[in-house]
């Protein structure tokens, strides 16, 4: 059976000759076709990479072309010109002086000054937190507007590494570069209130720097103490000198590679600072004791007036501040005339020019440094009914000065609610 049904299956054939000649004629023009293929695919992706570069060659040119072409072109049409943190720009004085020379209507006002604060983007851990930072920007606001000064209050993070305290060095840098007509851009931080909204700033007194920080130069370069000044108020001025200072201040910062072995020389450098971490407050006093001849000379550490004050020490003599101030224009009876907001300034500078040495001075900014009012991750050394109870107290402080122009003030400096002020205020009151 086995036999037979072998037979019965058809036989294989075997491959001749002529068979196996076919298959390698088929395979070499396979190949063959492929060779080609791949030569054609060559050519079409040097041509492609050619023709692109020629056309970027082309577009630069063509850029370079427009700009000539333009009758009052600026380096806002030069492309090599960016916003970015870590791109110089060279030549700004330059080209921030041929801009004002085209645009003199809007570059009016020699020591012109931009305030830049902010904050996250999202909303506050705090219950109470965004309330708060809706109160402290109405404050900066209500400077901002009886000094004349504009406001950028940002929200956005413009490098993703730099945030937290760094996140201010990339929002100045770009104020800078957007706002060419600014002499002075004044960083101040979301914490930070206004209590004297009199107050002028003694800008002649800076003619010859490029930065403003309060601080004091025995403990920078004596006691070497990272508290020896404060980071979160500064004024710097818009020019080449500060892009470059800010180039090398951020070079210590987040985007450097070397940020952690930063911390820990910037802890054995400063005797007082109690964890390694680099923050910009921490190298700016570093930069100082380390480049003084290069940065020094142009930074002024102011320390004659409360260019920002301490919480924990202001909070406490707000009530002094103002039975002082009371005193002052209860004597001078031109002081109590009633006035137009937009004159407030005047009357200010007439009653500076009245009080004595031994008037005690409101500051110009109390500072809640530690109390983080958004987080609510305040510092152990205060709660948070001291934070929230000396915030409250002292913006209701600097609103009783913005509302005395408007017939009010409040009942207390705990109290929302206001009150409506006599005629004559503050001689019967």
């Amino acid at each position: 059976m086995g036999d037979s049904a072998t037979a019965s299956l058809p036989m294989a054939r075997r491959p001749s000759k002529s068979s196996s000649s076919s298959c390698i004629s088929r395979g070499l023009i396979v190949f063959a076709a492929a060779a080609v293929l791949l030569v054609v695919f060559y050519g079409i992706c040097s041509s492609f990479s050619a023709n692109f570069s020629s056309i970027y060659a082309q577009r630069s040119r063509v850029s370079l072309g427009r700009r000539r072409r333009l009758p009052n072109a600026t380096f806002y049409d030069d492309p090599s010109v960016s916003y970015l943190i870590g791109r110089p720009v060279d030549d700004w004085d330059a080209k921030r002086r041929e801009w004002r020379r085209l645009n003199p209507h809007v570059a009016a006002g020699h020591e012109r000054i931009f305030m830049v604060s902010g904050s996250q983007a999202g909303p506050c851990r705090n219950p109470v937190g965004d309330h708060l930072l809706l109160r402290l920007f109405k404050n900066k606001a209500d400077y901002c507007r009886r000094h004349g000064i504009e406001l950028l209050y940002n929200t956005a993070l413009l490098h993703p590494k730099m945030n937290s305290y760094w996140a201010k060095i990339p929002v100045i840098r770009a104020a800078m570069l957007a706002h060419p007509e600014a002499e002075w851009v004044w960083w101040v931080d979301s914490d930070a209130a206004f209590t004297d909204m009199d107050f002028e700033l003694p800008m002649s007194r800076y003619r010859s720097h490029n930065m403003v920080v309060h601080g004091w130069s025995h403990l920078i370069y004596e006691e070497r103490s990272w508290v020896s000044l404060n980071a979160g108020v500064f004024l710097i001025r818009n020019c080449q000198w500060s892009l470059d200072f800010m180039a090398e201040w951020a070079s210590m910062g987040p985007t450097s590679p070397d940020h952690a072995r930063w911390g820990k020389i910037l802890k054995d450098e400063l005797k007082d600072k109690l964890y390694s971490e680099a923050d910009d407050q921490s190298v700016l006093v570093y930069i100082l004791l380390k480049q003084k001849e290069r940065w020094g000379d142009k930074i002024y550490l102011e320390s004659e007036f409360d260019f920002e004050s301490y919480w924990l020490g202001t909070v406490g003599r707000l009530e002094g501040f103002d039975r002082a101030y009371t005193a002052v224009e209860q004597r001078e009876e031109e002081l109590r005339r009633r006035h137009a907001e937009a004159t407030s300034r005047a009357y200010g500078r007439m009653r500076e020019e009245r009080m004595g040495s031994e008037t005690p001075r409101r500051p110009l900014i109390t500072h809640f440094t530690g109390c983080q009012p958004c987080s609510g991750d305040h510092n152990e050394m205060y709660t948070a009914e001291s934070c929230l109870e000396g915030m409250q107290r002292a913006l209701h402080f600097a609103d009783n000065q913005v509302l005395r122009d408007y017939g009010f003030r409040h009942a207390d400096l705990l109290s929302a609610d206001v009150v409506p002020l006599p005629f004559d205020y503050p001689a019967t009151y």
